[in-house]
């Protein structure tokens, strides 16, 4: 009697706990009042210059070390020239003063820039205990060095660093495990000012950006960190040089957890790429028979940004991608041993992202209820797409609660209430609360920054890795927390950045059972009764 009193017990408690109402997620803007005025200036042109709707990457990382995330925005140029003919067009450096406050800092960091600027990439590549900025762009790549001093260094051709290709998205991982950081760089198509191609309705006169279809489409490139400043670029040694795409962003993770860094790649209108690397300084094209080159209707979409999280907590990460509308967000689940299956609609994503068109993402735990949501920067391509079909140009960004495993559209709730032409999108706690915040860039319009004030005082932990045989940032470390599964890396969305840690959700929990760390050096580490709202520093054994 007892043992059947007991199981009804945890039957009913279980039963209560699935009922319970999902924490709320609310948001607030404040670019304004907390000192951004960045405005992303893509020179849009009468000849509809494909570049002019691409750009947008933010980097959020610490590049003075006081512990507050700052902002980096990169921006566009003149055309046909390509030059930042005027301080409209320099990229710009926000720092975090505390308190919710920023301020332009740009010039004496150093880090206006040169060139169509589009994405941007942080991370610490020299293990000196500073975070580096890499800027993608057309035709033109920029490396910064932080040596701490509050101004960077632009090493980009002492580096090795080349410039040439028009250039969206890039990332910093560590591939071969050496405890260096490499780098990423995703490549669109090959494109001139020249290109003059009329796309759209001549009769009435209606000119639209091209159809990707019309672009020819270029391989990334893979940069060998040498451990002494210079990079060796080793695309056609490591087999990528072969895969051409016309790339848009990337995001890393150890899908089959056999120990190295795989990449996912995004593709416009073209089969994703998902990269599996083999461990021995070599990676295959795995997308088709993995299960990410395509929904299961075979089709490919215009996939923006990635991100590669595990959001049904079973700790394998699983990929979503940012489309267009009509096309959904498609949700990649990994099933295990090197299979992923089509999970967009089964989540709910499918249903509640059709009508939507997607370029930044953020896969994290906003009400910090210990379950990963979805925050998506909104904007069709077109900016004369009502003209043609019935969809939306200038959308609100789009947030989606994760409730044990399946969405909902919580969007109106959560406030998201401008509509613009979205682009970029990184994310951090700004305000030190726990809560993560976003900032969102958008053609032609100031950058917004969306305050997270979700009500409820659900707990939190960050975790901020500092690798002693591995790189710096510990950076394609994996953890767990429970259930929870994540690893730590610095590519966010589309074309961007966010680097500050680790953040998990863990609800009602004051203190932390376990928190398990596996290092990409090897090691394995794990920390017991951690209490939680906290920033904690983890140094690798």
């Amino acid at each position: 009697m007892r043992v059947s009193s007991g199981i009804l017990l945890i039957a009913a408690l279980v039963a209560i706990a699935a009922t319970m109402p999902t924490p709320p997620i609310r948001f607030r803007e404040v670019a304004t009042q907390v000192g951004i005025s960045f405005v992303l200036e893509n020179n849009p042109t009468d000849r509809k210059h494909m570049i002019e709707t691409m750009p947008g990457g933010i980097a959020v990382f610490d590049f003075d070390g006081d512990g507050r995330p700052d902002i980096y925005f990169t921006n566009g140029a003149e055309i046909p020239s390509l030059e930042k003919s005027a301080p409209k067009f320099h990229n710009r450096l926000y720092r975090n003063q505390g308190n919710m406050t920023f301020r332009d800092v740009t010039d004496e960091a150093g880090v206006a820039g040169a060139g169509y600027s589009m994405g941007a990439a942080a991370a610490d590549y020299d293990n000196d205990g500073h975070s580096d900025l890499f800027v993608a762009g057309v035709n033109r790549n920029t490396l910064y060095r932080n040596p701490g001093n509050g101004r960077f260094e632009d090493v980009t051709t002492r580096a090795g660093i080349k410039s040439g290709d028009w250039a969206v998205a890039a990332g910093w991982f560590d591939y071969d495990r050496d405890g260096k950081l490499d780098l990423w760089v995703v490549h669109y198509a090959k494109w001139s000012p020249a290109y003059d191609r009329f796309c759209g309705d001549q009769a009435r006169g209606i000119r639209i950006y091209c159809h990707p279809k019309y672009f020819e489409g270029l391989a990334s490139t893979l940069y060998r960190n040498r451990g002494d400043g210079t990079f060796e670029d080793v695309s056609a040694r490591a087999g990528i040089a072969q895969t051409a795409g016309r790339g848009m962003s990337l995001a890393f993770a150890d899908y089959d957890n056999d120990g190295f860094p795989d990449v996912f790649v995004t593709n416009d209108n073209m089969p994703n790429f998902l990269f599996h690397n083999k461990g021995n300084g070599t990676f295959e094209e795995v997308g088709l028979l993995a299960g990410t080159a395509l929904r299961d209707h075979g089709k490919a979409v215009a996939s923006m940004g990635v991100e590669f999280r595990d959001y049904d907590n079973d700790g394998l990460p699983d990929a979503f991608v940012t489309a267009l509308a009509g096309e959904t967000y498609p949700l990649f689940r990994n099933a295990g041993k090197g299979v992923f299956f089509d999970g967009t609609y089964q989540s709910k994503l499918g249903s509640l992202s059709v009508k939507h068109s997607g370029w930044g993402l953020g896969v994290f735990d906003f009400n910090n209820d210990g379950w990963k949501d979805i925050f998506t920067a909104n904007a069709h391509v077109n900016d004369r797409v009502e003209l043609f079909e019935p969809a939306i140009y200038r959308e609100k960004n789009s947030v989606f609660v994760n409730e044990n495993g399946v969405f909902r559209d919580v969007s109106d709730q959560a406030g998201m209430t401008l509509a613009a032409a979205h682009r970029g999108a990184a994310f951090g706690d700004f305000n030190g609360d726990g809560k993560l915040d976003a900032v969102i860039s958008s053609l032609g319009e100031k950058a917004e920054l969306w305050e997270n004030i979700s009500p409820e005082p659900q707990h939190w932990l960050i975790l901020r890795l500092r690798g002693t045989k591995s790189n710096r940032e510990g950076i394609g470390a994996k953890i767990r927390i429970g259930k929870q599964y994540n690893e730590m890396t610095t590519a966010t969305g589309y074309a961007s950045s966010s680097d500050w840690g680790v953040h998990f959700g863990v609800g009602s929990t004051t203190l932390v059972k376990t928190v398990e760390i596996q290092w990409p050096g090897g090691a394995k580490q794990v920390l017991t009764d951690v209490r939680t709202d906290q920033v904690l520093q983890v140094t690798e054994p």
